[in-house]
C-alpha cells in the first residue's frame, strides 16, 4: 500500500533495538569493500555493538527509464513490491514481515530505485528470504494493483491542487523539454490509469537488475557473511535491457512564468543549470551555494528576503545532482502582494554573488558549519547503509567521507569568486510562480 511505501511499518521490538543505536562519527567509519564470488560489489561498515543490520540497494535508472507509453510504471511497481511476493499474498506478507520485526521501504527517484531493509540479526535469514521473493517473484495481484493504483491516483489528484507541486512540475517541463526529467516520475492520471500488469512486469524487469545495483550494509554482519548473501539475493537477477538516459539539454532561457492559481500566497520555484559532483570545481560551488541560500538563517537569501524585508518565512537553495542534468535551484512562498519584491531581491543577490563572490568571514563561517555538522549525518546504521550505497551510485571514492571536510576547508575566497562567476547567472535564472502575484509581469 502507498502508506507503507512512503512510511514503513515498524514493529515495537525493532524500535527498541534502534533506540540503542548510537551515532557513528564520520572519522571512525571503516568501510570494507566486499565482492562476492559472483562478482557483486558492496560496501560494508561492520558494527557488532547491537544485533541489528541495515542494507540499502540502489538500482540505477529509477523513474526515468519508464517507457514513453507507460509513465509512472516504475513508481507503481515499486509501491507494489511489498504487496505480496512468492507464495505470500499482501496480507500474509505484511504479517510475516511485522512478525519478524523488520522493515522494508521502497523509493523511486529520477535516477534510482532504492530498497532499504532493516532487521534484527536473529531474523536475518528469514527476512532476506522475503526480500529475495520481492526481487525475484513479486505477485502484482489484481486486487493489490487496483488498490495501490487508486492510492497513486488519489495522490496525483491532490497534487493537481498543490501550488508547490504545480510549480516544480512546471519548472521541469519548461527546463527539460522532451527529456524524461520533464515528466513526473509518478506519471499522470491518464498514464497511471492505463498501466497493465504487463507494464508492471516490464518495469520490474528493467529497473531491478544485477548490473546496475549499488549495495551498502551497516551493522552486525561480517564480510564473510555478506558475500554469499549478495549472490543469493542478487545473483539470479537479469542484466539491464534498457539504456540509461543521456544528458538533458537544459534550457538557458531565464525569466518569469506565472501560473494563475487562486491562493493568498504564491509558491515560487527557481533555478538554472548547475554543476556535476565529479566536476573539479564542485566543492567551491558547494560552499558558494551554502552561503547564498543553503545555510538556513546564515544564508544571504534568508537574511535579505526574510530577516531584512519580511517577504517570506523561509527560502533555500540547493544543488540538484541528477545525473542527466545537474541544477542549481531554490524555492520559497510569499504573499501575493510581496512576491514581486522577493523575486527582485533573489535576482539581485544572485547577480551580486556572481559579480563579487563572498567575504573571508562568510567563507570561514560556512566552512565551520559544513565541517562541524557533517559527522551528525552518520546517526545510525540505517543512515550509514544508505550513504554507502549512494556513494557508489554516484561513483564516489571509498575515502570520500574521510576527505570530504578537507575538500571543504581547501576552498578559498578566490575559488568561490571564480566558480560563482562561471556558474551563477541571474540572466539564466528561471522563476515559476504559482498564485496570483501582484505587480509581477511574466517575461516568457
Amino acid at each position: 500500500m502507498i502508506a507503507r511505501f512512503f512510511t514503513p511499518l515498524v514493529a515495537a521490538p525493532f524500535l527498541a533495538i534502534m533506540a540503542l543505536a548510537a551515532p557513528v562519527h564520520a572519522n571512525i567509519i571503516d568501510i570494507q569493500p566486499v565482492t562476492s564470488q559472483g562478482g557483486i560489489d558492496a560496501w560494508l561498515v561492520e558494527d557488532t555493538s547491537i544485533p541489528f543490520v541495515a542494507m540499502d540497494f540502489w538500482f540505477e535508472g529509477g523513474g526515468s527509464i519508464d517507457a514513453a507509453d507507460a509513465r509512472g510504471a516504475v513508481h507503481l511497481m515499486a509501491a507494489l513490491l511489498e504487496e505480496g511476493a512468492g507464495d505470500l499474498d499482501a496480507t500474509t506478507f505484511a504479517e510475516r514481515l511485522e512478525g519478524l520485526a523488520a522493515s522494508f521501504s521502497f523509493d523511486v527517484y529520477r535516477d534510482e530505485l532504492v530498497i532499504s531493509v532493516q532487521m534484527l540479526s536473529q531474523n536475518r535469514d528469514e527476512v532476506l528470504a522475503l526480500l529475495r521473493d520481492v526481487l525475484m517473484a513479486p505477485r502484482f495481484d489484481a486486487d493489490a494493483v487496483e488498490r495501490v493504483r487508486g492510492q497513486v491516483l488519489s495522490i496525483l489528484e491532490g497534487d493537481a491542487n498543490d501550488p508547490d507541486t504545480i510549480a516544480g512540475a512546471a519548472f521541469n517541463a519548461l527546463t527539460f523539454g522532451d527529456h524524461p526529467y520533464a515528466s513526473r516520475l509518478e506519471g499522470t492520471l491518464d498514464s497511471v490509469a492505463a498501466l497493465t500488469r504487463d507494464d508492471l512486469l516490464a518495469a520490474h524487469r528493467s529497473a531491478i537488475v544485477r548490473d546496475r545495483v549499488s549495495v551498502g550494509v551497516a551493522g552486525d554482519m561480517t564480510a564473510e557473511d555478506l558475500g554469499p548473501i549478495l549472490d543469493t539475493l542478487l545473483g539470479d537477477l537479469p542484466d539491464s535491457d534498457v539504456p540509461l538516459l543521456g544528458m538533458a539539454e537544459v534550457s538557458d532561457e531565464g525569466g518569469i512564468t506565472v501560473i494563475d492559481f487562486a491562493t493568498p500566497q504564491s509558491s515560487v520555484y527557481f533555478g538554472h543549470a548547475g554543476i556535476a559532483r565529479d566536476d573539479p570545481d564542485f566543492f567551491a560551488a558547494f560552499v558558494a551555494n551554502q552561503i547564498l541560500g543553503a545555510g538556513g538563517y546564515r544564508s544571504r537569501l534568508m537574511e535579505e528576503v526574510r530577516e531584512q524585508r519580511g517577504l517570506t518565512y523561509g527560502i533555500s537553495t540547493w544543488l540538484s545532482l541528477s545525473k542527466s542534468a545537474p541544477m542549481m535551484q531554490g524555492g520559497f512562498s510569499s504573499s501575493n502582494g510581496l512576491v514581486a519584491e522577493a523575486i527582485a531581491v533573489v535576482q539581485a543577490e544572485w547577480a551580486d554573488m556572481a559579480e563579487n563572490g563572498v567575504t573571508e568571514a562568510e567563507l570561514e563561517a560556512a566552512q565551520r558549519y559544513m565541517t562541524g555538522s557533517y559527522p551528525l549525518r552518520f546517526d545510525g546504521n540505517g543512515t550509514i547503509a544508505g550513504i554507502l550505497a549512494a556513494m557508489q551510485a554516484d561513483n564516489m571514492a571509498i575515502d570520500y567521507i574521510a576527505t570530504r571536510n578537507d575538500n571543504v576547508l581547501a576552498v578559498t575566497v578566490e575559488d568561490v569568486q571564480r566558480v560563482a562567476a562561471e556558474l551563477i547567472d541571474s540572466d539564466a535564472l528561471r522563476f515559476v510562480v504559482v498564485g496570483q502575484p501582484e505587480g509581477l509581469e511574466p517575461s516568457n
